[in-house]
């Protein structure tokens, strides 16, 4: 059997047994087909059923969380946690909460998270869980009670050496404070590691806040100083304004180039000045409020309602960080003709498989998702780290840290992709990269 033959199987099993899980399907179709070079070159991988193996969970969760609301009146959200492949380390991934939230896109998140985690070069394996609770609105109360109820289900499954959780869309300090605090009480126990994303006074690191976004920029500006192109005076359009958004727009904006646009659910916002981060922080981390608040501070700036009309700004760099499925083939052609040179995605997998097609036919340099996100969870790992040494190291520290990790996963990425013949084609080089390292690891383990 040839490796395209055992992929195209595999695939077709895989849609058999989740028909209706589509997010979770092109994830693993965009993995698969990138894969079948190195099934060429290393029959024994198809012979032990990796792929077979890698794109079944080794468990998956689903359990209800009732909670009561100010009126008194009693709610009821679903919890999800999929604890996906552990070859390399306990599962690692965040946990979203937001009304989108189901088992598909929990099982694409999950299934992203094991090559990602592989690429930072860390123990870590893949995992990612939520709920379909949606924190806007809501009151602190509210949350709290909403947290302690969902972890009530999960700290069963959770533990320094099983799964540790961070935090994803909807669950910042607040959500992860409320839940360590809950889980501390029921366990008896203080196992700073068990969470991450936690805040300073508790075991925290330094430069977690900042990681995805800046490690957003720093595998961006890697990305380009190798294709003899640099970030100063570059003109960038990023969706989004949570916190990957905001600290992507603070290092870009320190190397020198210029973030003209931001947007949330409801729309966004041009200021052809340049983006004042310093108001966005006040609109988004303090007040909570909506993007189109902006125009309060900055009259000069511009609101659009609807927010895929991003795209149509032109720009050098696009850096969508604000959710799955965001630039579709249509946004991605504007993107072009308006002459877009760089695409590093923020978000999970933010661009549909017919986007990136379009980006690469035109020779656009694209950062997947897996690699150009992945400062998250490599500050996550070394928030582990920290903890179990029982010490903190300093912003400089962690952050030289997670630039090495970001400029590694670009090399390593080029340089797969390169040994099999796909020169420049670092979403194909991340796939390899991160999936080798795994493979390795399970043929290791026996099957299991």
């Amino acid at each position: 059997m040839t490796g395209k033959e055992y992929v195209l199987n595999v695939l077709e099993q895989v849609e058999k047994r989740n028909e209706n899980e589509k997010e979770f399907l092109d994830a693993v179709k965009e993995v698969a087909t990138s894969l079948i070079p190195v099934f060429e070159k290393h029959p024994e991988y198809m012979e032990e059923g990796l792929l077979e193996r890698i794109v079944e969970p080794e468990r998956q969760i689903m359990f209800r969380v009732p909670w009561v609301d100010d009126k008194g009146r009693v709610q009821v959200n679903r919890g999800y946690r999929i604890q996906f492949n552990s070859a390399i380390g306990p599962y690692k991934g965040g946990l979203r909460f937001h009304p989108t939230v189901n088992a598909s896109i929990v099982k694409f998140l999950g299934f992203e998270q094991i090559f990602k985690n592989s690429l930072t070069g860390l123990p870590i394996g893949g995992g990612k869980g939520g709920s379909d609770f949606d924190p806007k609105g809501k009151s602190d109360r509210e949350v709290m009670r909403f947290c302690q109820s969902f972890m009530a289900e999960l700290c069963k499954h959770i533990g320094l050496d099983t799964d540790v959780p961070a935090g994803d869309i909807g669950v910042g300090a607040r959500e992860i404070g409320y839940m360590y605090g809950y889980y501390k009480k029921i366990r008896n126990a203080n196992d700073q590691g068990v969470l991450t994303g936690k805040g300073l006074a508790y075991g925290g690191s330094l430069t977690r806040t900042e990681a995805t976004g800046y490690g957003l920029v720093y595998f961006t500006e890697e990305m380009m100083r190798a294709n003899n192109l640099s970030l100063d005076g570059k003109r960038v359009v990023i969706s989004g304004s949570g916190n990957v958004a905001i600290y992507a727009t603070q290092k870009a904006t320190q190397l020198g180039a210029k973030v003209v646009a931001l947007s949330d659910s409801n729309g966004y916002i041009y200021d052809e000045n340049g983006i004042n981060l310093e108001v966005v922080k006040e609109i988004k981390e303090v007040k909570r409020g909506r993007i189109k608040e902006y125009l309060d501070y900055v009259p000069s700036a511009k609101y659009f309602e609807g927010c895929r009309g991003i795209w149509t700004i032109k720009c050098d760099i696009a850096l969508p960080c604000a959710t799955q499925g965001e630039i579709d083939e249509n946004s991605a052609k504007i993107l072009v003709e308006n002459g877009t040179k760089v695409v590093a995605e923020g978000a999970n997998m933010p661009s549909t498989l017919e986007a990136i097609e379009v980006f690469q036919s035109n020779g656009v340099l694209f950062g997947p998702a897996k690699a150009a996100n992945a400062g998250g969870v490599a500050c996550s790992a070394l928030e582990m780290s920290q903890n179990s040494m029982r010490m903190s190291w300093s912003f400089e520290e962690v952050d030289n840290k997670l630039k090495n990790i970001m400029v590694n996963i670009y090399k390593n990425s080029a340089a797969a992709a390169k040994e099999y013949g796909q020169e420049g084609n670092i979403l194909m080089g991340a796939n390899i990269a991160g999936f080798k390292k795994v493979a390795d690891a399970m043929m290791a383990q026996g099957i299991v």
